[in-house]
């Protein structure tokens, strides 16, 4: 079984800046993408960056420039540097994997606030 777990989230003032991390624990052979998604409460969830196995890199437009993906493989851990933080950035991010053969995984979500 694979399990994700988010750290991070914090109040912070707009400008700011929050780093987050997400470590799997289990077997993730096979993983092919690992992600980072939000929702704002009366929104969808949405995609904020994935990162391939192969080492592509996708961005929502709202967060480029502001926000790198990055991953440790050697703790199967994923992070989100987000900078030049913006109230519209407050959500609850969640961590997830899609792995070959088994689907997909979430972590619980660590909420980010961002608010003067």
């Amino acid at each position: 079984q694979v399990q994700l777990v988010e750290s991070g989230g914090d109040l912070v003032q707009p400008g700011g800046s929050l780093r987050l991390s997400c470590a799997a624990s289990g077997s993730i052979f096979g993983w092919l993408t690992m992600g980072w998604y939000r929702q704002a409460p009366g929104k969808q969830r949405e995609l904020v960056a994935l990162i391939r196995n192969g080492g592509s890199i996708n961005y929502a437009d709202s967060v480029k420039g502001r926000f790198t993906i990055s991953r440790d493989n050697a703790k199967n851990t994923v992070y989100l540097q987000m900078n030049s933080l913006k109230p519209d950035d407050t959500a609850v991010y969640c961590c997830n994997i899609y792995l070959s053969m088994r689907g997909t995984y979430w972590g619980q979500g660590t909420q980010v606030t961002v608010s003067s």
